[in-house]
């Protein structure tokens, strides 16, 4: 009996051993464009180059971007956009002409390796693409067939959010709405085909959601001595992103995909952010850039608890702070460069610097616990007056006497402008749709602010955290 349990476990040994040994464990970057201030395509490949990154992933598939990575040795992942997926699901020749236009005059001298059907599909509520992301998947890989290209894998990004269930990790399950639909067809291609799973995966927002139950130190890799182990399974982890990985392993392998590979399309964590956005700073930033590449790196691979010895190719978020990008603070806060190209602070993608070998010391964290207090929403800065003005109109056609103080002889009218106008606007409209979800960005518009703008008569109503 023991000859006969003993051949399985030692051929899928050897099975991960070869698949993993195909696989580069070489930590890539991000390279999103939403920034109006943003170095050319050619300086940002060399950006990238000093950074010892080996892959770069873009998200579509721009010819200026691709152009220079010509000749490099920097793997690359491109993306079809978002709004073709539709299309391209029922036209074979549409699909053909996208990989014929967007693929073939770049392939082989620009190393692609990586097509992205989408990104982040399955985060929003269905628009209708849903059900048409496997089929465009499959057309866009029967289109690489026809190009006789066999070094591209497809795939499309995940948000963490396609789980319902992550903790513990061996209760990883996904959402009841995409997980028989679009998930399940999904993996039989990916099985199919030896490509990856690709998710985004942020211990940041884990951690923040949840401070009071999770350490900082185990979200950024210094845990030492804290641990928890999977009452489910007795694994033991030490990390939150091995945590947030394991759940994915475990949700596909309830679906009877349990050795479809891991790919990490995103993670990272903000260097800055809004006043209530707790722990982004540079400090943090580089910690867990620094740590989550040095694990990534290890030869031979480490894996997590429940794969281990797995190499998990992996791409960090991202080459630039994007001033453009949408939502809250840190979105606009995860690069390692500032736009005008100078490194927000040390990071070695090869992994062979270590820790202790990183000279500059970075600034001491001043936001590790949450900011108590009062805060008001204010115009950043008066740059496009239309869009400022439409803002304003926003706000006070929402709620309850929103903007009654800066009528016409009104507490607030005076100062009669925009910038106060709005800035008034901004902070009622807050006051009163935070608890509700409601935010102080205005599509990056606003900021928040510490410093009661409110004087004489005019007291201007705050956020009190």
């Amino acid at each position: 009996m023991m000859g006969l349990g003993f051949v399985p476990i030692f051929s899928l040994a050897l099975l991960v051993s070869i698949s993993s040994a195909e696989i580069s464990n070489k930590v890539g970057i991000n390279y999103g464009q939403l920034g109006n201030n943003l170095p050319s395509p050619s300086e940002s490949v060399e950006l990238i180059k000093s950074l010892k990154a080996k892959r770069v992933k873009i998200y579509d598939a721009n010819p200026d971007i691709l152009k220079s990575l010509k000749d490099t040795d920097i793997q690359v992942s491109i993306m079809v956009p978002n709004e073709l997926i539709e299309n391209i699901s029922k036209s074979q020749s549409l699909s053909d002409q996208w990989v014929k236009t967007n693929v073939v005059p770049y392939y082989p001298d620009v190393k692609i390796r990586y097509l992205l059907v989408g990104n982040e599909i399955l985060t929003n509520p269905d628009s209708g693409t849903w059900f048409n992301l496997v089929p465009a998947m499959r057309r866009i890989k029967a289109s690489l067939k026809t190009h006789k290209i066999k070094k591209v894998k497809v795939g499309t990004p995940s948000a963490i959010n396609v789980l319902e269930s992550s903790f513990p990790p061996s209760n990883g399950t996904f959402r009841a709405d995409i997980s028989g639909p679009v998930i399940k067809p999904m993996l039989q291609f990916l099985d199919r085909t030896k490509s990856f799973f690709f998710i985004d995966v942020y211990p940041y927002f884990a951690w923040a959601d949840n401070q009071q139950n999770i350490n900082l130190d185990y979200a950024l890799f210094k845990a030492g001595n804290i641990t928890y182990t999977d009452p489910g399974t007795n694994l033991t982890y030490t990390n939150l992103l091995d945590q947030m990985l394991d759940a994915v392993a475990f949700a596909m392998k309830r679906l009877g995909y349990p050795d479809v590979r891991i790919f990490i399309a995103e993670t990272g964590w903000p260097n800055d952010g809004d006043i209530d956005q707790v722990g982004a700073n540079i400090y943090n930033s580089a910690t867990f850039n620094r740590n989550v590449i040095k694990k990534l790196t290890t030869k031979p691979a480490i894996g997590t608890p429940a794969r281990p010895g797995w190499v998990i190719p992996s791409i960090i978020f991202s080459l630039y702070n994007e001033n453009q990008k949408p939502g809250p603070g840190t979105e606009r806060h995860f690069g390692l460069f500032y736009p005008n190209g100078t490194k927000i602070y040390e990071v070695d993608f090869s992994g062979d610097t270590p820790l202790s070998g990183y000279k500059k010391p970075l600034p001491a964290p001043t936001n590790n616990e949450p900011y108590k207090g009062k805060i008001w929403c204010l115009v950043a800065k008066v740059v496009n007056k239309t869009a400022v003005g439409d803002a304003l109109s926003y706000a006070c056609s929402q709620g309850n006497k929103t903007c009654d103080a800066i009528q016409p002889g009104k507490e607030c009218y005076q100062p009669d402008s925009l910038f106060w106008h709005a800035s008034y606007a901004f902070s009622s409209y807050w006051a009163q749709f935070k608890k509700s979800g409601g935010t102080c960005s205005f599509n990056g518009l606003a900021t928040m602010t510490p410093k009661d703008p409110s004087f004489g008569h005019c007291k201007f109503p705050a956020v009190t955290l």
